[in-house]
């Protein structure tokens, strides 16, 4: 399901809007015209099963790379827009918009971002620059929500990358009634957690 932006501006009071009701904005090329989607099936990353490989697993265990949120969101949005334009504002930023980065040697190596709104979180694009950056980055990310009560991971498409973690593709409408349950929850990205895994 997909519909035009065409001339709308997409304020952030447009896109929290959207993402309340299950649409989100994609630029079909880096120049062309930004339309809305709400696909059937959605893709989500289901918090509790989310999968680990063997080698993950092994690259967490080591910590060869340190993770940040929204330390570096302006060079992670940089690093997404290299292959598809991005819609985040810098209004939207405060409060609904974050980054994870991960961090190897000093240099950022990887990362992701995406919106909070309740207990949703809508990944919107990740990047990497050496093998397993952007892994650490979601495997923190998902920590980071089921500490803080999140109860929604949206990935919006399947993709083979996104297969690899448990990623499920579930009927639009099964998704709606996930958001707005998760819409309902008062969760805080930025907040503290009793148990915080570190990030």
């Amino acid at each position: 399901m997909t519909g035009r932006a065409g001339e709308i501006e997409l304020t952030p009071d447009l896109l929290l809007a959207a993402y309340r009701e299950g649409y989100f904005p994609m630029a079909e090329s880096r120049t062309g015209p930004i339309f809305w989607y709400s696909p059937d099936p959605r893709a989500i990353i289901p918090l509790e099963q989310f999968q680990s490989s063997r080698s993950l697993r092994q690259v967490l265990k080591k910590k060869l790379f340190t993770i940040t949120v929204n330390v570096s969101f302006q060079e992670v949005i940089a690093a997404c827009a290299s292959r598809a334009e991005t819609w985040i504002s810098d209004e939207i930023v405060e409060g609904h918009a974050h980054s994870v980065e991960s961090w190897r040697d000093g240099r950022l190596s990887g990362g992701l971002y995406g919106v909070a709104i309740g207990g949703a979180f809508f990944g919107e694009s990740m990047f990497s620059h050496e093998p397993n950056s952007s892994k650490v980055a979601l495997a923190m990310l998902v920590d980071r929500l089921r500490d803080r009560g999140f109860i929604l991971l949206d990935a919006q498409f399947m993709t083979e990358h996104l297969r690899q973690f448990g990623t499920q593709e579930i009927p639009r409408g099964k998704y709606l009634q996930i958001l707005r349950k998760a819409l309902q929850i008062n969760a805080e990205f930025d907040e503290p957690a009793p148990h915080d895994s570190g990030l």
